[in-house]
């Protein structure tokens, strides 16, 4: 690591603005940050009590010695002056000057979708976030999302649920997850998918770093899908954030009368957003069928990849099934309601079945 790249650290450590180090990085030269520190008259982009309280708490063995202990508990210091830092983001006009990252860094080159929306959402928006990110993280894309409560944290949990990646990128240090009832969650994203943050490990979650970070949800991803969120959701910084980057909206229907489906609706009706009512219709969007067919049989036992070849067919009652599979009825009825819940089938009048 460079010592520019350690000043970055540095000042993420003091709540310096992304400005302030955008102007630092790009007009000095450090070849080492005590003497550039000390060194430098720094009052013209600095305030006095940002330069003070920087000079105060430098020590160099210190934040040597942390970063360390960060790499060596995992933790991946990316910065905008490395090599690896996310394309996706290079150019956006607000873009973290450094990340801190757990997990599989390929994940910020492949095509995903930001799964966001209310922390409290109705049974139907539980059951669309869970079909569609089990759905879209089959097909390959990349589930992304912020790890609060409610649509959040279902749509990582989708994702995992089958074998899929997923992106958690949350607005405190990895030391203080928020909420800490995802903290379990947050462990099991960073062994199989990816967290990230701009924020140092000890950095304790504010109210405005959870706005802030949505620009990097919506930075990172291809596309936005909004579930369920009301106008005065969260959601409303990462829907403008989205259209400000160019990226592609899809929002899912509601009941107009569910306060919950206000965004959505309203971004389906001003045309701001494609109206989606199938996760088919994001793998179509950007050409993923055959990808999302390989991993649908993929991740399927072999009765359950017998029960959707006959469904392949049409509808068919549960007899048909039965005979047809020879599964015995107990172990039929397990894999019925197992492929349902994932959004895989069905279930129709007459205990009939169909391809969802």
């Amino acid at each position: 690591m460079t010592e520019k790249e350690k000043f970055l650290v540095l000042m993420s450590r003091h709540e310096i603005s992304n400005k302030k180090q955008e102007e630092i990085i790009a007009k000095f030269e450090i070849k080492s940050v005590g003497d550039f520190l000390f060194g430098h008259d720094l009052e013209k982009i600095l305030s006095k009590d940002e330069i003070e309280k920087m000079r105060n708490a430098y020590d160099k063995a210190e934040l040597d010695g942390s970063i360390e202990n960060m790499q060596k508990s995992g933790i991946q210091i990316l910065t905008v002056l490395s090599e690896n830092y996310p394309q996706k983001l290079v150019d956006l006009p607000d873009r973290p000057l450094i990340l801190y990252c757990k997990g599989d860094l390929s994940l910020l080159e492949r095509k995903g979708v930001a799964v966001v929306g209310t922390r409290m959402p109705s049974n139907y928006g539980r059951l669309t976030t869970e079909k569609f990110s089990k759905r879209l993280a089959e097909s390959g894309l990349v589930i992304i999302s912020g790890l609060c409560y409610g649509i959040d944290e279902i749509a990582h949990r989708g994702a995992l649920d089958v074998s899929g990646k997923t992106i958690a990128v949350v607005g405190s240090g990895f030391n203080h997850i928020y909420p800490s009832t995802n903290t379990a969650l947050s462990k099991e994203i960073a062994e199989k998918g990816l967290l990230m943050s701009e924020y140092p490990p000890s950095f304790v979650a504010k109210k405005y770093t959870f706005p802030h970070r949505n620009r990097i949800v919506a930075g990172l991803s291809d596309g936005v899908l909004i579930p369920e969120a009301g106008f005065k959701s969260g959601t409303v910084h990462t829907k403008e954030f989205a259209l400000e980057y160019g990226k592609d909206m899809f929002a899912i229907p509601g009941n107009i009368n569910n306060p919950k489906s206000e965004l959505p609706n309203h971004l389906i009706k001003t045309a701001q957003a494609e109206c989606v009512t199938q996760p088919e219709d994001i793998i179509e969007f950007y050409g993923l069928q055959a990808e999302a067919k390989k991993n649908r049989a993929f991740s399927l036992n072999f009765d359950e990849q017998a029960i959707m070849k006959l469904l392949e067919n049409g509808e068919q009652d549960f007899d048909y099934l039965a005979k047809n599979t020879k599964i015995p009825v107990n172990i039929l009825n397990s894999c019925l309601t197992t492929l349902e819940i994932r959004g895989l089938i069905r279930k129709l009048p007459a205990q009939t079945y169909a391809l969802s």
